[in-house]
């Protein structure tokens, strides 16, 4: 994907942990020059040296992408960095769960902040230099919430955020095409991360694994390895026709009914 006298850069939100840092490993491993950014400096610091470990190339950034000026200090970094901004995954997300009767105002709009306005604040700068560039290809994370109600409940903010991800995918893909920019989101089923187990008692974490296991048609959740791998493929040349998709990686969990008989 890269020239290793010039390598393209990449720049990851979340990357601290999960799914966001296993993709910048894997862009590391493919010759990006990686931004790794989270809002946890310590975690964003383990994600780089271990980029640096597998002898990648990148650097660190602490990142809230709910503050539009520290988003755009970012970018700003970006710009001095080695490589042209040619890829983006914006796998910084939350999760404040509850029934919508008793969700707190506040915990609504913090969840729609991060995981809806925090994506947008940060695709738009990456627009504006991929189109300064010559192109490039932006990787939302999306998630079944987004098309279906989890049985397990609760899921009603989280899930309207992630429909706005499946919608601003699809118009960014649109409107940007004729910059030589593609716009896909990948959509991950359940996968073990921190974000998986946010709110469950540590004391219930087995118990609530082995009963997800069962109701995916693959039988087992995904390692975060997994959806990076589909996170690269889309920042490749290899998805260089698709744009404006939201790729499933969920172990057929979309694929299933409810209905046994």
């Amino acid at each position: 994907m890269t020239d290793a006298a010039s390598p393209s850069a990449l720049l990851v939100t979340g990357a601290g942990s999960g799914i966001g840092a296993a993709a910048a490993l894997a862009a590391a491993r493919d010759g990006w020059f990686v931004h790794v950014t989270d809002t946890d400096g310590d975690a964003m610091a383990a994600t780089l040296d271990a980029v640096h470990a597998l002898g990648g190339s990148g650097a660190g950034h602490v990142l809230d992408v709910t503050d539009a000026a520290a988003v755009g200090r970012a970018f700003a970094a970006v710009r001095q960095g080695p490589g042209p901004l040619r890829g983006l995954f914006t796998a910084a997300g939350i999760d404040r769960g509850g029934p919508a009767h008793e969700l707190e105002a506040a915990q609504w709009r913090r969840v729609l902040e991060v995981n809806t306005t925090g994506t947008f604040l940060v695709v738009q700068q990456a627009l504006a230099e991929m189109m300064r560039g010559g192109g490039g290809s932006i990787v939302l994370c999306g998630s079944p919430a987004a098309q279906v109600g989890f049985a397990a409940g609760g899921a009603t903010a989280y899930g309207a955020s992630k429909g706005a991800i499946s919608s601003m995918t699809r118009t960014l893909a649109v409107d940007y095409a004729r910059y030589g920019i593609r716009v896909n989101a990948v959509v991950p089923g359940p996968t073990e991360t921190p974000l998986m187990w946010a709110g469950v008692p540590a004391e219930e974490v087995d118990r609530m694994r082995e009963q997800v296991a069962r109701e995916v048609p693959l039988g087992r959740m995904a390692r975060p390895e997994e959806i990076a791998a589909s996170v690269l493929w889309l920042l490749s040349d290899g998805s260089s026709y698709t744009t404006g998709s939201l790729i499933g990686c969920d172990g057929g969990v979309l694929a299933k009914s409810s209905i046994s008989v």
